[in-house]
């Protein structure tokens, strides 16, 4: 498709944008709300969302991984509705719905009529990455919509010469700073592209100033539990980077899939019309896709770090899309991008959502491309062995008996699911339980998480096997077929401690 006059240079008024979006937008996005509601209670909790209670119900500024906004909303979501997927899930699916208005919202601002509206829509509400984030809780729902409001107010900020959006871009990049770090790496990109490409008035207007002292205002309290606590987050970034989607050799391959194949030339109209088109201003939007390309490349950052920035070049893109449409052949244009559309959606699904049974997920496409997924199996069964385990354990035994896990997932399950079964709190040195106390001394310790008396050495010593983890349904996640071990501490836990603390 030809793209290189497709986004006007007139200003708004005389571009003519419309006094409001489509409302086939709004029906657009509320399709995609009722898709992730109506799935959201299949399966079960994601390993991260046991996680995100359980940190919520330890309040704090932050913790080694992440900050506390998203843990916030979650322990909130679950004493509303206590043990209801549906409730838990409804922000992130709100979440992912706005970020479809947003899209739309971009493509009006770029001069899309309701045409180029609703494309920039139906292309983000079926992309594989907003069900995917959309359908259970995880931070990167949070900076999808965060990173894609920050654009559209530089956007709308340099296509408008007004800079008030700059503030708004601010306090916008501060709030989501507090959900995840990311949208603060962003917006400086964002500023090292308008310095590289312009336009460069933004650079010396007071609004800007106002809006980096808004984002630091607000992502202070986070910065500072980093600082005071030894800045873990860089030890985890390093400790994960490139550990999925292939590390650097997958990291552009997956580009193309992150969206939906078929829909590739929608997004790369909308980096080859920022970079050619007539209106140069938005030349900052490419160099700073391909700028923080390359970092999260050499720095080996996982592939998807760059989905936030695709709901932009959607919205952008759509512009160019729709006048392709209405050229020559507008009825079989139009019909071959609907089919696209449509494709997208039933590809994504299937990808994204809980649709298949369980039991078929074993070696399937499904867990090669998202294994999100077989995350979200298993966990109570994994429960109801611990606690077959911990009640064979004699009474009188238990009372000298701590539970202690390899991972977060695994005592967040313990912690949220086995609670009414009358588990005792799980202890873990993995990321943030390991703020939150070793365990007490004890005589024996119940171990999980570990692949048998081999892999625990040299911490625990006479272990021998009471339990094996079994989801039911054959699926080769990562808890299946693990031990459950009954051993003896090799030593103090304030000796130990030190050691079993990890981040990644």
């Amino acid at each position: 498709m030809t793209t290189a006059h497709a986004v006007s240079a007139e200003p708004p008024a005389a571009a003519q944008l419309s006094a409001r979006l489509s409302g086939w937008v709004s029906a657009i996005a509320l399709a995609q709300l009722a898709a992730l509601l109506a799935t959201s209670t299949r399966y079960g909790y994601h390993r991260d969302e046991m996680y995100f209670v359980v940190a919520g119900q330890h309040p704090a500024m932050g913790y080694p991984d992440q900050p506390p906004l998203v843990p916030l909303i979650t322990v909130a979501m679950n004493h509303l509705a206590t043990g209801s997927l549906l409730a838990l899930r409804a922000p992130s699916a709100l979440v992912a719905a706005a970020t479809t208005v947003m899209a739309a919202l971009i493509a009006r601002e770029c001069g899309g009529r309701a045409r180029a509206q609703v494309i920039a829509a139906a292309c983000t509400a079926s992309s594989g990455f907003a069900l995917a984030v959309g359908h259970f809780v995880t931070t990167s729902t949070f900076d999808l919509l965060s990173t894609t409001v920050v654009c559209w107010l530089v956007v709308r900020a340099v296509r408008r010469h007004s800079g008030p959006e700059l503030l708004a871009a601010g306090v916008v990049t501060g709030v989501g700073f507090e959900a995840k770090p990311q949208v603060a790496f962003v917006a400086i990109v964002i500023v090292v592209a308008l310095a590289l490409v312009g336009p460069r008035w933004p650079l010396r207007s007071p609004w800007l100033f106002a809006g980096i002292g808004a984002a630091l205002v607000l992502a202070a309290p986070y910065l500072i539990w980093q600082a005071t606590h030894g800045w873990p987050q860089f030890t985890l970034a390093a400790n994960i980077g490139g550990s999925a989607e292939g590390g650097r050799a997958g990291f552009v391959p997956f580009q193309l899939v992150m969206v939906s194949p078929v829909l590739v030339p929608v997004w790369l109209a909308g980096l080859v019309t920022s970079l050619r088109g007539a209106d140069l201003r938005l030349r900052f939007i490419p160099v700073t896709y391909f700028l923080l390309a390359v970092v999260y490349l050499v720095g080996n950052g996982k592939a998807y770090y760059l989905a936030s920035l695709y709901p932009v070049l959607l919205g952008i893109g759509a512009v160019p899309t729709a006048a392709w449409t209405l050229r020559r052949h507008p009825g079989l244009r139009t019909g071959l991008l609907a089919a696209g559309v449509v494709v997208s959606t039933a590809v994504s699904a299937l990808v994204a959502l809980p649709l298949p049974p369980a039991r078929h997920l074993q070696g399937s496409v499904i867990m090669a491309i998202n294994p999100d997924q077989g995350e979200t199996v298993g966990w109570p069964r994994f429960v109801d062995t611990v606690n077959a385990a911990w009640q064979a354990i004699p009474a009188a035994e238990r009372t000298h008996t701590v539970i202690f896990t390899g991972n977060y997932g695994e005592s967040g399950a313990v912690d949220l699911l086995g609670h009414g079964l009358g588990l005792p709190r799980a202890y873990s040195g993995h990321n943030a339980f390991s703020e939150w106390g070793m365990p007490p001394q004890a005589t024996q310790t119940l171990v999980l998480g570990y692949d048998g008396p081999t892999d625990t050495a040299p911490y625990f010593v006479d272990c021998h096997t009471v339990g094996k983890i079994d989801n039911g349904v054959g699926l080769d996640n990562d808890e299946q077929g693990l031990l459950v071990l009954l051993c003896r501490l090799a030593g103090s836990w304030t000796a130990m401690w030190p050691q079993l603390r990890h981040y990644n």
